[in-house]
């Protein structure tokens, strides 16, 4: 479960490292903004523009100028060692800002501003590089949900303390803050104390290359195709992220008409929002990487968005937080807000998850720092979109939300049309947890990467779908050729990815096209699902398992992973009482439990040995399923 992973401290000190150092970021950022705008401006009669763009300057160039050092440095150092320094550093840094911001040292205040900075950049790479080292990889998706989730969260809190501690007045205030930000950071050192140790996965000299280290990260990082894509679409969450957090306050000033107040209201939802995306794809997901929601997400994103332009407060004057809550048009644009937000918790994580399992363990670190440096740039764009669209083209903040909410809906469809098969595995998922209350046992026991096959008894017509929705990879199957060329469903098998066998007396030669697909697609590192058995059971056992199995071995010598299914005989789609699909169902939400067994070496898998493992696995889930029906579990 995903709140059992917080009470781990495989994960638990990491997270509240990380989510404190959000929420210090976050509050030392605010606070030097609202200082700068409403006592050094006013004091000094300096530009407010200017020092603006200055501070976001100042903390945006470490990420461009550490970034490729911070991921060389987890790579080539224990991550654990790497955090607390980090964290020592955040500290030191605080202590001077408190001593800053008590004597209204503004410059002092804008020189550690871009120390923050800089620690964050280091500490960037580290932050996502340290979660495959502690967590299996079904419980990657389960942490980097509650990350986000902590991150964003964090994010709100630090604002809304900020804008607290800001009000204060005279020397109470500047005490207020000062205590803040070092006891903040002090936690997170002391929670930073608790992290288990994650080895260095490379060796070798760590030099500073400002220049020249940065484009090779980017080279490197933009390389192959997945992470390429895993980089790109992290970071076009983080230009939309920037367009709309960045004209939020002018959105309630024009358009909400509403005070200080409904910006953090509004910041709240989509904060929120974000986090319950998070948990939501970690509970789609189910340990996988669920690459389907990405689409769906995007497109939750768009619709959302496109809404959101199109609602507008009528005011004459800016109304108080508390008068607005009384209204419906605030309310619907708060839940329009929160829905963005959510779009965005699905669309993120899998991208995250995708981006760990991609990138080299050597270099992961380093990988990361590309996507860091690539989500800066991507920021930069937003303001610069938001300057061309406002500014330059004269045009109004909802045709800005409009362009955002349109350009997410294409890009969501582009995602579907380009590749459907990940978010129909999804709606296949879904539809096996409607119809029927599963039961996982073993999947880590598929390997992460690389080719292999999966064998299973055969029960029901339901089990292709059942395994294919619940892998935690992508299943190619093969399948009866009449089955697979039905007119209503072929559209279905070709997207799944189904390879259609036909025996050699109706079409001479159609097993050996067949071999050759699932050669195919062995060789190209996809795990393939085949029921040795070769029919539906008649009697709901197991049955001997047919030679095609070695076939495919002797060409592709690859992992056998053993796996059964208990439960589904008895259901309208097995044979059990006639015919499969020749009668009514009977059962609504049966019990099913799918089991998976170790892989076996290609060298030791015979018939015998796998028909005999997957008796055994599905004699287990029987009785497990007996006991389960008497009360016993």
């Amino acid at each position: 479960m995903s709140r059992a992973l917080l009470a781990r401290r495989r994960f638990a000190p990491f997270f509240w490292t990380q989510a404190l150092g959000a929420f210090n970021d976050n509050l030392f950022k605010n606070v030097l903004l609202l200082l700068l705008t409403f006592v050094a401006v006013p004091r000094y009669g300096w530009d407010t523009g200017l020092l603006t763009n200055l501070a976001a300057g100042l903390f945006i160039l470490p990420f461009f100028l550490f970034s490729a050092w911070g991921g060389t440095l987890a790579d080539h150092l224990d991550k654990q060692r790497l955090v607390r320094r980090l964290k020592l550093l955040e500290l030191v840094t605080m202590l001077a800002a408190a001593a800053a911001v008590w004597f209204e040292l503004f410059a002092l205040l804008l020189a550690l501003l871009f120390m923050m900075g800089t620690q964050s950049a280091l500490f960037g790479p580290v932050k996502y590089a340290i979660l495959p080292q502690h967590l299996a990889a079904t419980e990657l998706v389960k942490g980097n949900a509650w990350v986000n989730l902590g991150t964003f969260v964090s994010i709100l809190l630090g604002t809304l303390l900020a804008g607290v501690l800001a009000s204060l007045d005279g020397a109470l205030g500047r005490a207020a803050i000062a205590l803040a930000l070092v006891a903040v950071a002090l936690a997170g050192l002391v929670a930073s104390f608790g992290v288990p140790p994650a080895p260095p996965s490379a060796t070798g000299r760590v030099a500073w290359r400002p220049l020249s280290g940065t484009l090779e990260v980017m080279r490197d990082g933009l390389r192959g195709r997945r992470l390429r894509l895993a980089l790109i679409g992290i970071s076009f969450f983080w230009f939309l992220g920037a367009c709309y957090l960045t004209q939020l306050p002018a959105w309630v000033r024009d358009v909400a008409h509403g005070e200080e107040g409904a910006v953090s209201f509004l910041l709240g939802a989509f904060a929120l929002g974000v986090g319950a995306g998070a948990l939501l794809c970690a509970r789609l997901s189910a340990g996988r990487l669920e690459l389907g929601l990405v689409p769906v997400g995007v497109l939750v994103i768009g619709v959302a968005g496109i809404e959101l332009a199109g609602t507008a407060v009528s005011a004459q004057a800016p109304l108080p937080l508390v008068t607005l809550l009384g209204n419906t048009e605030f309310w619907r644009m708060s839940t329009l807000l929160a829905l963005v937000g959510l779009g965005g918790g699905l669309y993120s994580v899998p991208l995250y998850t995708l981006m760990q399992l991609a990138s080299p363990e050597a270099h992961r670190a380093r990988m990361i720092a590309a996507n860091n440096i690539l989500n800066a740039l991507f920021m930069i764009g937003s303001a610069l979109f938001g300057i061309v669209v406002l500014s330059l083209l004269s045009l109004s903040l909802a045709t800005l939300f409009y362009c955002l909410g349109w350009v997410a809906l294409l890009v969501g469809i582009g995602l579907l049309i380009c590749n459907p098969r990940p978010a129909l595995r999804l709606s296949i998922f879904v539809l096996v947890r409607l119809l029927y209350r599963l039961r996982f046992r073993g999947r880590h026991h598929i390997p992460a990467t690389g080719p292999a096959l999966v064998v299973c008894n055969h029960v029901s017509f339901m089990d292709a779908l059942v395994l294919g929705g619940a892998c935690p990879r992508p299943l190619r199957f093969m399948m009866d050729r009449p089955i697979y060329e039905s007119p209503w469903l072929n559209w279905f098998f070709r997207i799944a990815g189904a390879i259609p066998v036909d025996s050699d007396r109706r079409d001479p030669g159609g097993v050996r096209r067949a071999l050759d697909e699932v050669s195919r697609a062995l060789c190209h590192d996809e795990v393939v699902m085949i029921f040795p058995e070769g029919r539906l059971t008649p009697d709901g056992e197991v049955h001997a398992f047919r030679r095609g199995l070695e076939l495919v071995l002797a060409r592709n010598p690859v992992p056998v992973v053993p796996a059964a299914l208990g439960g589904l005989w008895g259901s309208w789609t097995s044979n059990c009482g006639g015919k499969a699909l020749s009668k009514w169902p009977r059962r609504v939400r049966a019990r099913v439990i799918l089991a998976f067994d170790e892989p076996v070496n290609a060298r030791e898998a015979t018939r015998g040995l796998l028909e005999t493992r997957v008796r055994e696995l599905k004699q287990r889930a029987d009785e497990e399923l007996a006991q389960r029906r008497g009360g016993l579990i």
